[in-house]
């Protein structure tokens, strides 16, 4: 049988643990979720700060997070992020002689729009952005903010307006001002803005995985039960 054959029975299965309650919940925060903005997190060091980013990004629908870790390692602290990981799709770029040009153009090439947050001349506002396409929005690292790197590869820079002396909001600050006011936009501007059927599927397996306790001795047993009655 393919391989669509076993997610749907798969899925069947595992929404026999699972109550009607609960399926009826993760459908309705899945039709909401979106990957017409991904985030790329690029050397953040402060475990509070990509977690308090994470927590954004659950409750904002962005269902994609891209981490590069070129100096900084990706580490999370389930006291700020509360639990919302198990509801989002990460990505790690760890093992590239530069993990931010192999993130960016992997997401150029999957047809992202390169969107870096930085305080440069020709940055806009986040009214101004044109999100008619997919778009990646990059945060650099806490201090000193987006790499060289990310400078040369982005196609647009995007910027928040700041009325006092201090020059920078702190990381997690920026990233949830940013996902609100484009997740908004998104909403309001974008046809279709939610995830295709497939990817539906794939993330409502894992949703349901997250749902129910020892799962993985679950999965097991189905397994067995299904090359037995498909070998």
């Amino acid at each position: 049988m393919s391989d669509l054959a076993y997610k749907k029975a798969l899925t069947e299965y595992l929404e026999g643990f699972v109550s009607e309650r609960r399926r009826g919940r993760l459908h309705e925060v899945l039709e909401e979720r979106t990957n017409h903005m991904t985030l790329v997190l690029e050397d953040v060091y402060q475990t509070h700060n990509f977690s308090a980013v994470l927590r954004s990004a659950d409750i904002f629908g962005i269902q994609t997070t891209n981490f590069i870790e070129n100096r900084n390692k990706y580490k999370i602290s389930e006291d700020v992020s509360m639990g919302s990981t198990q509801w989002l799709t990460l990505n790690r770029y760890q093992k590239f002689e530069n993990n931010t040009q192999a993130c960016l153009s992997d997401l150029k090439q999957q047809g992202y729009k390169i969107v870096a947050t930085s305080l440069q001349k020709n940055s806009v506002s986040l009214d101004e952005l044109d999100i008619s396409k997919p778009f990646a929005l990059v945060f650099g690292t806490e201090l000193t903010g987006i790499s060289k790197d990310v400078e040369g590869m982005a196609d647009e820079f995007v910027k928040l307006p700041m009325y006092g002396f201090t020059e920078s909001f702190n990381i997690s600050v920026c990233a949830a001002l940013c996902m609100h006011q484009l997740s908004t936009r998104i909403r309001k501007e974008v046809p279709n803005y939610g995830l295709t059927a497939s990817e539906k599927e794939d993330i409502y397996i894992e949703w349901l995985k997250a749902s129910i306790r020892k799962h993985d001795l679950i999965i097991k047993e189905f397994d067995e039960k299904y090359k037995a009655v498909n070998s």
